[in-house]
């Protein structure tokens, strides 16, 4: 043993561990078995955060069942208090991705928090017969009923985050269908001219489906307040207290603040990933109608003179190395590809649910990862889109006007009065020589001025209106 390390021992062998390091044997095993993404579970806090809560909470658990002695506790706790305030993040170095169904990550966390606790009670690193990462800190414990637990405390955090940045998404939204209100516009329906809307009518459909999607996460979120922490190996209990369970999921919702639930059978929740599935459907479904969402900005903002030019995106950065003067809708393009990303990870979650055997699933690292992975990068989307893209949109109001006053569509409101055949033959010969419906009704004397303003006030238009104007139908010439 040099000055720059300390040797630790494990089933396997000695090692020698860096001794600046809070992590210990085991830890290093994982840093040297899993060299697959290059991105250590630190870059997840949550998770870090809900470990240090799991592990304070077992041992309180512990110590009120009076199977630690007080000494031991405190140094535990303070540790767990200390990386819950964000201290030691760093030597959460495990991959993100590995095998074991976890352990490593449990490994990491157990021996961060028996060397910082060590420590805290006057003794060096790496002397664990004073405080051990197994024995002690891991008391009661299997990383079976750990990780998924800290995995759903970790979940519950990211989504709140992800709700609170759909809400104020949504508000802003709002804010432009309020804005919007009185702009004309025609709608579209297979992009083809339909009828004529306001543009605060489909501003208000963007907001009106997240609203929704904020209420199936929150509904989302319900499933994994259920926990199987106790369980131990395989959902028996083996080496647990057995008023550990219930007591340990006390202290954990003290310390989270959050109403979590022990497991009806502690057997079915440690094999069972239902509630990630469900949660990740959550998350596709909120990525797919965000991206549709971005699909119809970039569409409205198109040309701006060859394309539909309806609305302005906010210029963010110059669009073109080669074309000057391009501005690119930037904003909508990023917010597609992460909706991209987490609809793949909906399907890397659903093969590593189904791939679960007999009474553990193995891949809830992945599955973590992944979920992690969506809540995040959802959130950071809908910030981006809200405060780079939506604040800042304007509307072409004498274009959009134009487009109405010009186009086939408003035939639709008139067919109510003139009958479909009428309608459909307007409509052709308006098409076929350019000219308003509009002025051919009116050519035609099929109805009078007075009654093709009536008919054609945007505020009829744009809501049900049922016919009160009684018009001959005779047969178009």
């Amino acid at each position: 043993m040099s000055r720059n390390s300390r040797i630790e021992h494990d089933l396997l062998g000695d090692r020698a561990v860096p001794a600046a390091a809070y992590y210990g044997v085991h830890t290093l095993r994982a840093l040297e078995n899993f060299p697959i993404t290059g991105t250590s579970i630190s870059i997840y806090p949550d998770l870090v955060v809900a470990l240090a809560c799991v592990k304070q909470a077992a041992a309180l658990a512990n110590s009120e069942l009076k199977l630690i002695d007080d000494e031991k506790t405190r140094a535990i706790i303070r540790a767990c208090e200390e990386i819950r305030g964000g201290a030691l993040l760093d030597d959460f170095v495990v991959d993100v991705i590995q095998g074991g169904a976890g352990t490593s990550t449990n490994m990491n966390a157990n021996e961060v928090i028996a060397n910082r606790g060590l420590e805290l009670m006057g003794h060096k690193k790496g002397e664990y017969k004073y405080l051990h990462p197994l024995e002690h800190v891991n008391m009661s414990q299997s990383t079976n009923d750990v990780y998924p637990t800290a995995v759903k405390v970790a979940l519950h955090f990211g989504i709140q985050r992800l709700t609170r940045a759909m809400a104020e998404l949504r508000a802003a939204f709002e804010a432009k269908a309020a804005e919007f209100a009185d702009v004309m516009k025609m709608g579209r329906t297979q992009l083809q001219d339909a009828v004529p809307m306001t543009l605060g009518q489909e501003f208000s459909t963007y907001a009106v489906m997240l609203e929704e999607d904020e209420q199936r996460l929150k509904e989302a979120a319900l499933l994994i307040h259920e926990i199987n922490l106790g369980a131990t190996a395989i959902g028996t209990g083996i080496n647990a207290h057995p008023d550990y369970a219930a007591l340990a999921c006390r202290k954990l919702s003290n310390i989270t603040g959050v109403s979590l639930i022990t497991a009806s059978n502690l057997v079915e929740a440690t094999q069972d990933a239902g509630a990630f599935v469900q949660l990740s459907g959550v998350l596709k479904r909120v990525a797919v109608k965000l991206s549709k969402t971005c699909n119809d900005l970039r569409l409205l903002s198109s040309g701006p003179r060859a394309g539909l030019g309806e609305i302005n995106l906010p210029a963010m950065q110059a669009g073109s190395s080669i074309m000057p003067g391009k501005v690119n809708p930037v904003i909508p393009e990023v917010v597609n590809q992460i909706a991209f990303e987490v609809i793949g990870n909906d399907v890397t979650v659903s093969f590593a649910a189904e791939a679960g055997q007999l009474q553990l699933n193995a891949f809830e690292p992945i599955i973590a990862h992944s979920l992690f992975k969506s809540l995040n990068h959802l959130r950071n989307g809908c910030d981006t889109l809200r405060e780079r893209c939506i604040k800042g949109i304007t509307a072409n109001r004498e274009h959009l006007r134009g487009l109405v006053q010009h186009s086939i569509g408003i035939v639709t409101a008139l067919n109510p009065y003139l009958g479909y055949e009428r309608t459909t033959a307007v409509a052709q010969e308006a098409h076929a020589t350019g000219k308003s419906v509009y002025e051919l009704v009116l050519a035609k004397g099929w109805l009078s001025k007075k009654q093709l303003d009536d008919i054609l006030k945007p505020e009829v238009l744009t809501q049900p209106r049922y016919r009160t104007t009684t018009v001959s139908r005779k047969q178009t010439p």
